[in-house]
């Protein structure tokens, strides 16, 4: 049960009563000195009504409808009509505390602090009566008779409609417990089995062979939850005496809420009915549901409570804000409106929704939210097991049953294994609370799922083990198995159906579908699987092959027959839809949901009823028939057909020469004539034969049997003759087998005559994997053709593995690598290219264009150049900067733009002819990778909201590109972008003449709308600042030491010696490195066993000698040079002044290297045909690290930080645990 908002509306008073007109559509509201009426649709309000001068406390409308009257602590009670205006007024001594009209006289009880009055509108005066206490509460009974008042003193007194007392009641708390709230059930006849509940058990079972309701003169039929049989009485015919004494008890019966936070019962005659039951809140307002069958209470918790008839709480319907006054059910439906002290009105809708459980012929619901009934769908007989607690799940299997309580799951057997048998008898108890969604019970087990969760737990309520979905379960269903071992079918609602065993911690997937699940059902041998998804669509499964079989449209359920293998019916849109194999579907109307489908008769839940609804077979029947399928149609007709549906199979059985089903169709029509006709046909055949073989045909009598399928008589008559024969006759009867559609004898037949092609093709084509196995594991290797057979449906039917165990066996090397290539099964197929070199190319162009196909076009230009296909490789790298670029991926274009470079290396090292065009393609290649990882921290600068890069960085960047950017701009990199973050870190870091230089040059581009308005205050600003750089920005030349201009004409190279700088490649600045060269002669392993050799340098010695004259005394120092000349050699070619204007490089010899250090010297080890670069580190003291992939420098410590937040060098993204450079 669950409650839904309808509407609400809140008013500035206290709303203390309300009543709804009888037909539901208006709802009468006491709130202030008014009256106010609401449309009960959707919460309008109609109309106030004014005609009380104080509060109004309380507000009846007549059974009829056509009046109502409200009562006021002005003393007066208004009569109003249903068209809302007062046609009678009269007053009490005290305020009007409550009013109630009569149900069947439309008396009119008004009663008030000290008196209480009966009005009815052929009177002409209110007929009053004294009260001896405050009238808190009033009621009349069902057929208006006596009327009940609640006193403030805690008495309740019945009087009859004189006004006569006939019973008083005087409840055990006195005044101490005012009666605030009674109401007589409003049900004709009392339809609960009352009994005192003193000492019974929680569960007792009531059971009747029909069902009929018991009155309650009887003594009740009960046992225990021990198992103590049960005695069946008949029920009595109801008395129809006048209402006196015991005869009358069970139609009227009292509910009393008291403010002594009690609910009691009471009969007519005063006799409380069970025990007072605790609320723990003061109640103010009780009211039933129409038919009775549930209690409304609200009061001081703040909200409306659902109880049933014999008071166990069944939930909460709405909590509100402040006290709830008043409370009432709309007439004949499940909606509820609650008034409140704060003035707030509420309307809800009640949903009910159906608990039970189905296995096969047993069917258990819920009923009247407490109690539990258990139908055999067959017999028609029910039991009744009342829980008296709200009822949450029910699961029924074989002969156990299990019901969910809010506290407890109460777990039930039958008493014996007899089919027929319905006594239950409680076998566990598990006293546990669980939330779930949904309950399953096995043999052993019970299955709580909860969202994505499975559990499985004992009897005893110790958890087992425990599944974890992908998605949210949407059905299950236990689908057999031996005990304690069973099996459950699952179905998500990411569409995936799964098998689960009990006893199995791992979910076996059937199948993946797109859609989610609503319903499944699986066939009776587990071959096919029926689903009928969220856009109501019935789907039908190979199990085996995952081949979509047939699907149908409007299906909310379906359901296997499980007589039968190949017939399923489904509901939906008002009609009953029966499919057999792949016939058209039969149609029928009937409403409903399909639950179940044994043999003829089919389960059908509608509403809130399970019915058993027989259906003739005779639609698929005749199906069966029209294809001559004359045995699938025997098995069809023995569901259920009429003896004409019989008739019409024999007669066409017997027109087939189908001689054995139409000998069983005629004797179930017991028709002697046809069955002597066909023993005397088949009579006449034997003797035919025998002719035949006199005459010394044998083959015309062979023929003969053949050709009418009587097999085992050919067998009988060739007896041991030719085998050649024999093979003969067993090939014609697996060709019949195959006819009749009966594959699985065709094939037994075929293997037995040595025809292992069609075997194979009928088990291929029906997907029997296990036959194809043992077909190819029999077969011996030479027979090439069904072994290659074999492996075709082998990777057809998706078992590759069995496939290439057929492949190895017949030794087709190329096929196998062909099938792990199809079946993507790389890491079998590089194995066996490793092994077998000639089938690499098959294998890695194919796994290149997989991983192409699948956006892995990294690994796939790899796999391409593994494979030797440098073109699709380059074109790979191509595309994938091109679209690095246009996706604005700078980083990323900087990265392929490497890869190519190394791509065109690699080409130019293995082919001589192409060598200078790809060396030219390499250097550009570096250049671009260059220059896109500079403008990556460029773009992010001026697209980004956030900077990530230091002021210096992106001065130094943009610098550098300006200076690289003197030709063509390559694609994706803006010059503005470039200008404008050059500006901006100029000016914040001093350089203002190269800022005033950036502005001036963005004056003449075409900027975006979003910088012009900074460009131009930038223009204007930078001129108040002086025309120069700071001093410290100047970058400095490490060979010849000249201060260079922050704008350099001649791009990233010295002014003075043209020296190429070279750049950090994460902060870019001018690294302290020189680079130099080889003297002809010196190969590159002498160069580095010379600098390897690290001579020792002889220190300078300096003396300090005392001079002495006659006028001064002076230290003199004298430095004494080492053999080596005096300076470091490498030094000395660096300090000369370079004049002209090309560049002369550092040129050294086998001196200078040996003098060299080994850590002062970085190589840049280029495969052939480039050349080895050296530099020489003028500052030994700073270090400098160098990638030994992309040969790109680095501050050590910048190298390292960036290699700890990406795990790979920056540049090339080598990782730090790949070994090789």
């Amino acid at each position: 049960m669950r409650s839904v908002l309808t509407w609400k509306d809140k008013v500035d008073q206290c709303v203390y009563d309300l009543a709804f007109k009888p037909d539901g559509t208006q709802l009468i509201l006491a709130a202030g000195n008014r009256l106010l009426v609401y449309d009960t649709s959707d919460g309008s309000l109609v109309q106030p009504l004014k005609g009380h001068k104080d509060t109004v406390y309380c507000v009846a409308y007549a059974k009829d409808g056509k009046r109502f009257a409200s009562g006021s602590a002005d003393k007066s009670v208004i009569i109003w009509t249903s068209k809302l205006e007062g046609i009678l007024k009269y007053t009490h001594s005290d305020s009007v505390q409550c009013v109630s009209y009569n149900p069947i006289t439309h008396q009119l009880a008004s009663c008030s602090s000290s008196d209480f009055g009966l009005w009815s509108p052929e009177q002409k005066s209110v007929s009053k009566h004294k009260s001896s206490n405050r009238v808190t509460c009033c009621s009349w009974t069902n057929d208006g008779q006596y009327l009940a008042l609640g006193m403030f003193n805690g008495v309740i007194s019945i009087r009859n409609k004189n006004g006569e007392e006939k019973v008083k009641i005087q409840r055990p708390g006195g005044s101490l417990s005012p009666i605030w709230s009674i109401c007589w059930n409003p049900s004709s006849r009392w339809e609960n089995f009352w009994t005192n509940r003193e000492d019974e058990d929680a569960e007792e079972i009531i059971v009747s062979r029909y069902f009929q309701e018991i009155p309650s003169t009887l003594k009740p039929t009960v046992y225990s939850s021990q198992g103590s049989e049960a005695e069946e009485e008949e029920p009595e015919e109801d008395d129809d005496s006048p209402r006196d004494g015991s005869s009358e008890e069970h139609n009227d019966i009292l509910a009393v809420a008291d403010w002594g936070q009690k609910l009691s019962f009471y009969q007519l005659s005063g006799k409380q009915i069970g025990k007072d039951q605790s609320l723990n809140f003061d109640p103010c307002c009780l009211s039933y549901f129409t038919k009775g069958e549930y209690i409304l209470l609200g009061g001081s918790d703040k909200q409306v409570s659902l109880y049933t008839k014999d008071g166990v709480r069944l939930g909460t319907i709405g909590e509100q804000n402040s006290w709830v006054w008043t409370c009432k059910v709309k007439p004949d439906s499940n909606y509820v409106v609650v008034g409140c002290q704060d003035g707030t009105i509420a309307f809800y809708q009640l949903i009910f929704s159906t608990v039970h459980g189905l296995y096969k012929d047993r069917y258990a619901y819920r009923d009247g939210m407490t109690d539990v009934v258990i139908q055999h769908l067959i017999t028609e007989q029910k039991v009744r097991i009342k829980c008296k607690e709200l009822v949450k799940k029910i699961a029924i299997y074989k002969n156990r049953l299990a019901i969910q309580l809010p506290e407890k799951i109460l777990i039930y057997e039958l008493y014996s294994d007899d089919s027929s048998d319905m006594h239950y008898q409680v076998k566990e108890k598990i006293l546990r609370k669980y939330d779930c969604n949904l309950l399953v019970v096995c043999t052993d087990h019970i299955i709580l799922c909860q969202e994505k969760r499975l559990q499985c737990l004992t009897f005893t309520g110790v958890k087992e083990r425990e599944w974890q979905m992908e998605s949210l379960i949407r059905y299950i269903k236990v689908i057999g198995g031996p005990s304690a071992r069973e099996g459950l079918l699952v179905g998500l609602k990411n569409g995936q159906i799964l098998k689960i065993f009990v006893d199995n911690l791992f979910a076996i997937v059937l199948l993946k579908q797109a859609t989610a699940v609503r319903c499944l059902d699986m066939s009776a041998s587990r071959n096919k699987l029926a689903v009928v998804d969220e856009n109501d669509t019935c789907l039908v499964y190979d199990v085996h092959t995952k081949e979509l079989l047939f699907q149908e449209p409007n299906a909310n359920s379906v359901a296997w027959n499980t007589q039968c293998e190949d017939m399923l019916c489904f509901s939906g849109g008002g009609y009953l839809n029966i499919k057999a194999s792949t016939f058209p579907v039969h149609q029928q109307r009937l409403q409903g949901f399909v639950v179940g489908y044994n043999g003829s008769k089919i389960f059908c839940l509608h509403l809130f009823a399970m019915t058993a609804v027989e259906v003739p077979q005779s639609a698929p029947m005749y199906q069966y028939l029209d294809r001559k399928l004359f045995k699938e149609a025997y098995q069809i007709a023995c569901l259920g057909v009429t003896d004409a549906d019989w008739r019409e199979l024999a007669m066409e059985a017997l027109e087939g020469l189908e001689f054995e089903t139409a000998k069983k169709a005629f004797a179930r029509v017991q028709d002697l004539r046809y069955l002597e006709l066909i023993s005397s046909i088949e009579g006449k055949f034997h003797e035919a034969a025998k002719l035949y073989r006199r005459c010394g045909h044998e083959n015309l009598a062979l023929d003969m049997y053949t050709d009418l399928c009587m097999f085992d008589y050919a067998k009988d008559f060739l007896g041991s003759g030719d085998p050649k024969e024999t093979k003969m006759l067993i090939t014609k009867q697996a060709d019949w087998a195959r006819n009749i559609n009966e594959p699985k004898a065709a094939v037994d037949m075929y293997i037995s005559a040595g025809e292992h092609i069609k075997a194979i093709e009928i088990s291929g084509d029906r997907g029997w994997i296990d036959t194809l196995i043992d077909i190819a594991r029999k077969l011996d290797k030479a027979e090439r053709e069904p072994l290659l057979l074999c492996a075709h449906y082998f990777k057809k039917l998706d078992n590759p593995g069995y496939a290439a165990e057929t492949y190895l066996k017949i030794g087709d090397l190329k096929s196998l690598v062909q099938l792990h290539v199809d079946t993507q099964r790389w890491e079998e197929a590089f194995a066996l290219g490793e092994k077998h070199p000639e089938f690499k190319d098959d294998i890695y162009v194919p796994y290149a264009q997989w991983l192409a196909e699948n956006d892995r076009f990294e690994e796939a230009q790899k796999a391409f150049h593994k494979a030797g296909r440098q073109r699709e490789a380059v074109q790979v790298l191509e595309q994938l900067t091109h679209n690095a670029v246009v996706e604005s991926r700078f980083n990323d274009a900087a990265y392929y733009y490497w890869m190519l470079s190394m791509q065109c290396l690699d080409i130019a090292q293995a082919d001589p002819v192409q060598k200078d065009a790809m060396l030219a393609k390499f250097h550009h290649y570096q250049h671009l990778a260059e220059l896109y990882h500079g403008y990556h921290a460029i773009h992010r600068y001026t697209e980004e909201p956030f900077s990530f890069h230091l002021p210096e960085t992106l001065f130094n960047i943009s610098r550098f590109l300006l200076h690289s950017l003197t030709k063509d701009t390559p694609l994706g990199i803006s010059k503005v972008n470039t200008l404008f973050t050059l500006a901006k870190q100029s000016k914040a870091l001093g350089a203002y003449k190269l800022a005033r230089h950036a502005y001036d040059r963005l004056q003449g581009l075409q900027s975006p709308a979003r910088f012009q308005k900074s460009i131009e205050l930038g223009s204007l600003t930078i001129r108040s600042k002086p025309f120069h750089d700071s001093e410290e920005l100047v970058p400095l030349c490490y060979r010849c030491s000249t201060n260079n201009p922050l704008l350099n004409n001649l791009g990233n190279v010295c002014v003075n010696c043209r020296q190429p700088f070279v750049f950090s490649a994460s902060s870019y600045e001018v690294l302290h490195l020189v680079e130099f060269y080889l003297e002809e002669g010196i190969t590159d392993e002498e160069a580095v066993a010379l600098i390897d050799l690290e001579a020792p340098r002889h220190k300078r010695e300096s003396k300090w000698q005392e001079v002495t004259s006659p006028n001064s005394q002076s230290l003199r120092l004298e430095e004494a040079m080492d053999p080596m000349g005096g300076e470091d050699p490498f030094t000395a070619k660096l300090s000369f002044e370079q004049g002209g204007s090309e560049f002369v490089p550092v040129v050294v010899n086998r001196t200078v290297l040996r003098s060299m250090s080994r850590r002062d010297v970085l190589i840049k080890r280029w495969p052939p045909p480039l050349q080895w670069q050296y530099f020489r580190s003028l500052l030994p003291d700073a270090s400098i690290t160098m990638c030994p992939s992309c040969f790109q420098m680095f501050h050590s410590e910048d190298y390292e930080l960036l290699v700890l937040q990406h795990t790979c060098c920056p540049y090339c993204r080598r990782r730090i645990d790949d070994p090789g450079p």
